[in-house]
């Protein structure tokens, strides 16, 4: 009787050592912390699983920073915009003030010459500095006179009879210049139109 207890003891020695072997094996499987027994079909899903999730979270940081990345060059962008467009009349404006420079020399000139041809010259001079530096902006005089009249590219005050035949519906006259930046017109010119 000895003998049969000692066995019977060992049996449920032996049968708590293999339980305790399964409990620790299913602990270390992954996605099984409830300790449920998987089948060989359910293993590869747990690791393509956790190799998705590891997966989904690198991709998940990746656009998380590209996306900072982004709104700070777009901050960055906007801030570089605003200051072109607080500063960037700069270098034109101190060509202007060098003109500007020439005319008062002019005027202060003007007031005590005699010599009337040599102030014209100045004058001259002074226009002639003008239009080059429009020019170097980009800027042309809109050609006007003996053109047909087109009513996109000019602005008819008045109309005239014309003298000859060939003259109507041309520009016989310009009462204000006319301008365009870069091709685009920014002052229309005021013509006189024969008909």
């Amino acid at each position: 009787m000895t003998k049969n207890k000692d066995t019977k003891q060992g049996s449920t020695e032996r049968d708590e050592t293999i339980d305790g072997e399964k409990s620790a094996a299913q602990d270390q499987t992954p996605g099984t912390g409830n300790g449920d027994n998987m089948t060989e079909e359910e293993i590869p899903l747990t690791v393509e699983f956790a190799q998705l999730q590891v997966k989904y979270e690198e991709l998940n940081n990746s656009y998380l920073r590209l996306h900072a990345e982004f709104d700070n060059f777009r901050k960055r962008t906007l801030k570089e915009k605003a200051e072109l467009i607080k500063n960037g009349g700069e270098r034109v404006l101190l060509e202007i003030i060098r003109l500007v420079d020439d005319f008062e020399r002019a005027l202060t000139a003007l007031h005590v010459a005699e010599d009337k041809d040599a102030m014209l010259e100045g004058m001259d001079l002074i226009y002639g500095k003008f239009i080059t530096f429009l020019g170097q902006q980009g800027v042309k005089e809109i050609e006007a006179i003996g053109l047909p009249f087109d009513a996109e590219r000019f602005e008819a005050v008045t109309t005239i009879p014309a003298r000859e035949e060939s003259q109507k519906g041309m520009v016989i006259d310009c009462i204000q210049k006319g301008y365009e930046l870069n091709e685009k017109i920014i002052r229309f010119p005021k013509v006189i139109v024969g008909e």
